[in-house]
């Protein structure tokens, strides 16, 4: 094992034994707040650690076994122990690196997905409603909770915009890398002579914000403007001004809502939004900066980055990141994503473990 690491994981192992013997004083409930970190750092170690001990349990066998070579009646036994303990160490080193790898702070958080109609005009609104069915779908099928923020609808179907919300644990683990350019190729309903078209859509996922640490929002720096909410064709939905226009004037980002009949829950949703993005726009800042001293296999995440190409004549889905093609595009358009994001998010991890070792 590499010096380094076991220096770190004997320090880890230290501080378990340390929280172990906090947790098992009888006043450790006085302060329920403390109780409930400390119960999930010990949570956090219990497995690294763990492996930690097991690795060393298995050095110690290796050395006993080494020392039976000498025996001629135990060579071949010590032999045999000698290998299978070799497999295990290097076993557990792999299961290490993993359980060392630093976590995404907002792995368990919702979140905001956005899906916008890009370059093909309708047949592009209809890819958005089609690509929003797809991750509703998907939510679905993880028993988690879709609410929609704000929707213009397409004449001839469709999105030209669609924001929801997606409420479940893990949600945003699963698809924080779906943000950027979804192109699809195939034969419009408006196309009357058979021909393939090439449209694009855009697809924004942002974790959802901690209103109380995340983001700072100063009242001066806001515009707030309420209007009345319309419909498909410009027909009032309502006769009050219930939809709310949230300008952020330093980084003119914009948010409306109007879903709600409601302005004081318009209100409340966009300001969410807008945290949301805030938030995503500085994270992104530090991530661009990382990634100019190291190349993502997954990418930025950029909107202006095309990430996936859906090719219904020839059946198949391409993750341009990682050089995926997978021929089961009917599936995967009715929600069934588990093959691609798996795909995706095991590159991302293989991505963690070599700057793991370019750093050791």
């Amino acid at each position: 094992m590499n010096p380094s690491i076991a220096a770190k994981l004997a320090q880890l192992a230290e501080r378990l034994d340390e929280l172990n013997a906090t947790l098992a004083r009888e006043q450790v409930t006085d302060d329920l707040e403390q109780y409930r970190r400390l119960t999930r750092e010990r949570a956090e170690l219990d497995e690294v650690v763990g492996l930690y001990r097991e690795h060393g349990a298995v050095e110690r066998s290796l050395r006993e076994a080494e020392a039976m070579l000498g025996d001629p009646d135990m060579r071949e036994l010590a032999e045999a122990e000698m290998r299978d303990g070799r497999e295990r160490l290097a076993g557990i080193e792999v299961q290490v690196q993993r359980a060392l790898l630093p976590k995404d702070p907002n792995d368990e958080r919702n979140l905001f997905l956005e899906v916008r109609a890009g370059t093909g005009g309708d047949e592009s609104a209809l890819f958005a409603g089609h690509l929003f069915r797809m991750y509703t779908r998907f939510a679905e099928r993880n028993s988690w909770k879709v609410e929609i923020i704000s929707q213009n609808a397409a004449e001839l179907g469709g999105f030209k915009e669609v924001i929801a919300k997606i409420v479940g644990t893990g949600a945003y683990s699963r698809l924080k890398f779906e943000s950027g350019g979804h192109r699809v190729q195939r034969v419009p309903a408006t196309e009357t002579q058979g021909r393939i078209h090439t449209s694009a859509c855009t697809v924004a996922v942002l974790a959802e914000a901690d209103e109380v640490s995340d983001v700072v929002l100063n009242p001066a720096e806001l515009r707030i403007d309420t209007y009345r909410a319309s419909g498909a064709g410009g027909q009032h939905i309502n006769k009050t001004d219930s939809a709310v226009r949230i300008t952020h004037l330093p980084t003119g980002i914009v948010v409306e809502c109007q879903d709600d009949r409601s302005q004081h829950r318009n209100k409340a949703q966009a300001m969410s939004v807008l945290a949301a993005r805030i938030r995503d726009a500085q994270v992104r800042t530090q991530q661009a900066k990382q990634a100019a001293e190291r190349k993502s296999l997954i990418g930025s995440g950029d909107r202006s980055e095309r990430i996936r190409t859906y090719n219904f004549p020839q059946g198949r889905v391409t993750d341009h990141r990682i050089n995926l093609t997978l021929h089961k595009i009917d599936q995967i358009m009715d929600g069934d994503l588990d093959a691609l994001l798996s795909a995706l998010a095991t590159e991302h991890q293989a991505e963690q473990l070599a700057a793991m070792a370019e750093a050791a």
